[in-house]
């Protein structure tokens, strides 16, 4: 016949023992197991989703927009409002700036530099930037190639100006509300998207563009084999940025659709490098009227140069 000692249970007589010469010593619940099972399969997961995970949401990241939400938000004709999207110092943005120069392989842009802040402040001024850098440069390159001829006479044109303002603000602010709004309706189909607000968009295709200021300034020199290998160091520089940031929202979506979406993401891109290149940089020459001389006997006298 069983004792009283045999139906105890030896667990709990050895927990006792280590929690009397121990006290410090650690012990486990019976739910804690469930836990530790958890985070075995999410260390299970592949690595390369671990960052789509964070974009897709966590519980954690439900929290914190839960708790986002509780604040008090300004309203949108207020200043207050605008103010928090320039909210953002100095080392954020030459972390960014870094950051869509030198891209890693495997890391997200938006992750890595954006979710926790997105600006404005940084994609303003470096458009801002292009535009004259583009614009001044344009107008020197047409300067030095013409420079020596009788037949020239240098004219600062001010109209690259505006024109090269509309284009790169066009492109930073339309393409990425195009793309927002495409994001959004196949987040709608297909379960398991990465979604990125408009805001975080515009950050990731305005810091995209800091690569194409020094370009743009190289492109002064009168050489067509080294503007077209420095905008196609930029494009791939700044091109990758965007593959590896909206690959993840869209590799989950169609083949099709989504080779397509990244396909016409870069097509967007590189049409703006080398539109730029092609209209500021190289025009074609212009035939500069020949100067008339008029001569002693009434008659004129054009010279050909």
């Amino acid at each position: 016949m069983a004792t009283v000692d045999d139906l105890k249970f030896q667990e709990f007589d050895d927990a006792a023992n280590l929690l009397a010469a121990n006290p410090d010593a650690t012990t486990i619940s019976i739910d804690e197991p469930v836990e530790i099972l958890k985070n075995q399969h999410g260390h299970l997961q592949e690595p390369g989703r671990e960052e789509d995970d964070e974009l897709l949401g966590t519980d954690d990241s439900d929290k914190t927009e839960l708790l986002a939400g509780q604040k008090k938000s300004a309203p949108f004709w207020t200043f207050e409002y605008y103010q928090t999207f320039f909210d953002v110092d100095t080392y954020q943005v030459l972390d960014r700036i870094k950051g869509s120069v030198f891209p890693v392989p495997g890391k997200n842009f938006v992750r890595l530099y954006i979710r926790s802040n997105p600006d404005l402040y940084g994609p303003f001024w470096i458009c801002a930037t292009l535009v004259f850098t583009i614009a001044v440069s344009g107008n020197l390159s047409n300067f030095f190639i013409h420079l020596g001829k009788p037949t020239y006479h240098y004219v600062p044109e001010f109209r690259k100006v505006s024109i090269a303002a509309t284009t790169i603000y066009a492109y930073a602010w339309l393409v990425p509300l195009a793309l927002w709004g495409f994001l959004m309706w196949r987040n709608s189909k297909v379960m398991n998207i990465v979604s990125y607000s408009f805001l975080e968009i515009v950050c990731v295709y305005g810091y995209s563009l800091f690569i194409y200021i020094p370009t743009a300034i190289l492109w002064i020199i009168p050489q067509k084999v080294v503007r077209w290998v420095l905008v196609m160091f930029s494009l791939c520089l700044s091109g990758s940025v965007l593959v590896m940031t909206f690959w993840p929202a869209v590799r989950d979506d169609n083949r099709r659709i989504a080779l397509a979406t990244v396909g016409a993401i870069v097509l967007l891109h590189a049409l703006l490098a080398v539109g730029c290149l092609a209209y500021f940089f190289d025009a074609p020459e212009l035939d500069f009227p020949a100067p008339i001389i008029p001569a002693h006997n009434g008659t004129t006298v054009i010279t050909k140069s």
